[in-house]
This record gives C-alpha cells, structure tokens and sequence, in this order.
C-alpha cells in the first residue's frame, strides 16, 4: 500500500485557503497532510478542510490533530489525516520546555503496517538573540528524540519546515548567509549528526542527489522567486527502511508568484508500506 505524506508551511492556514490552497488540496488529494504555522484555532482546520472531503468520494472526512503555540497567533503545528491516528503525542525535551505548537507525533497504521508521521516547526532564530538560544535547545531536544525513535527500527518520517539549510546545494545565495541563522555552522552540525552519525534519511537530497536545490521557500519581498532565489528547508527525514519504500518525492511549485498561497511549497512524498 502507499501512502502519500505531504508538508506544507502555510504561514497561516485561513490565509492560504483563501488564496487557494482547497483547490490544491482537491486536485492531489493526498492522505496525510503535515502543517506547519497554522496560527488558527482547531475548529478552523476542521471547517477549512472539510471543503475538500467532496474531491476524495468516499464519504469519509479529515481527522485532526493540532498542537496551538503557547502564544496565540504563532506557530501551530497539525497533522490531518483520511485514516484515524492511533496515537498521538506533543511532547519534546524536559518538562520544562516549551514546544508547544512546533511538535507533534501522529501513529497510524495501514493495512497492518504502522507509520509515525512527525509535523514539526524549528524556530527561525536570529543570531546573538534569545530567538536563537531558543532554536538552539529545539534543535537539541529534537535530535535526541530522533535518536529514540530511529533506535526503535519503526517506519517514521519527519517532516516539516525545519528552519535550516543543511548544505551549500541547499541555499541560493549560501555565501552571502554564512552568518545568518539558517545556514549557521553550529545549526547544520545538528544535521550532520541526525543523517550522518544516527541514520535518518534526507528523502529529498537522496531523490536529487549533488544539484541545487530544488528548493522549496522563497521570501515574498523582491523577486526571490521569479528568480529561484531559494532556500530547501521543508524537509522528508525517513528512517532508513521507510525511505527505501519512498518514491515521488515532488516540490510543488508554484507555476507563478501570483498563484501562491503560501511562501513555501508543498513537499509530498509516497511511501510503499
């Protein structure tokens, strides 16, 4: 059976469906669908999503998760699904630590295969600041709740806008950023330790190995995206048994500046369970 996963930043979910994001939803009606910065409520999910249950026809309906940010307005992360979770979880790193809105493990199981899907949001950070201590401690805390899951051997896939460029192919303009949170040396050394040293799998670097790109956010200002401009920080991190099954990995640019409905693009993939 495959599965098609998709992640998506929205940058807030009521304002990508008013400028269209229901119709991309109809038209590749996937079956898991990771966001990230919903910066709504719940009950707007549901109703939003519920927009597109006519384009599946099966009479079925969208099954919610959504871990809200502490602060109102920021963050969000959700997994909507065609199937039911099993399970589902919200917590990362000490008890003292507040990853409210950035994490959030859902379980599934298809046709007797389970499948951990993880919807996640990296602090953007800002260098010298306290954004970036932040995103410092995230990205500690996530990397040793990979280590437990990998160390598992269950199906799981991260996913979502991490924050970060692991690489020079994952940058445009990587020279003029090397300075800046996103390409800083001590963010990429967190990635180097999750793909290198505990075995997770960078889906999209495997499916488009040694090019640029294809990068998947474009900042709305100046002409980033007519000029591809990018960055590639929606990612797919399978353990490695699940990327063996992953195929058509697909950036899904938009086909103008004017057409999109979000300044990242859908990444989706399918996975053979």
């Amino acid at each position: 059976m495959s599965v098609n996963v998709v992640s998506i930043n929205v940058n807030g979910v009521r304002a990508a469906f008013r400028k269209g994001m229901a119709d991309w939803v109809a038209e590749h009606r996937p079956q898991i669908v990771a966001l990230q910065e919903v910066r709504a409520e719940t009950k707007d999910l549901v109703e939003l999503f519920a927009t597109t249950d006519a384009a599946y026809g099966d009479g079925g309906h969208w099954h919610v998760l959504h871990d809200a940010a502490t602060a109102k307005g920021r963050a969000g992360v959700a997994v909507l699904s065609r199937v039911a979770p099993v399970a589902h979880r919200t917590t990362l790193g000490p008890d003292d630590f507040d990853s409210a809105g950035r994490w959030l493990e859902a379980d599934f199981v298809f046709d007797g295969k389970p499948l951990t899907v993880i919807s996640t949001y990296v602090h953007s950070g800002e260098v010298d600041t306290p954004k970036q201590v932040e995103k410092y401690k995230f990205l500690e805390a996530m990397q040793a709740r990979m280590a437990e899951l990998i160390a598992t051997g269950s199906d799981v896939v991260l996913v979502g806008d991490l924050n970060v460029g692991h690489t020079e192919l994952d940058i445009k303009n990587w020279k003029g950023n090397l300075k800046n949170a996103g390409f800083l040396p001590e963010e990429r050394a967190y990635f180097d330790n999750i793909i290198h040293k505990q075995g997770w799998v960078d889906v999209g670097r495997a499916a488009h190995p040694d090019v640029p790109g294809p990068y998947t956010w474009w900042s709305f200002r100046g002409q980033a995206f007519d000029t591809d401009a990018g960055w590639r920080i929606d990612y797919h991190l399978a353990t490695p048994g699940l990327a063996a099954k992953a195929h058509n990995y697909r950036v899904h640019r938009a086909a103008s500046y004017d057409t999109r409905w979000t300044d990242h693009s859908p990444v989706s993939v399918d996975y053979d369970l």
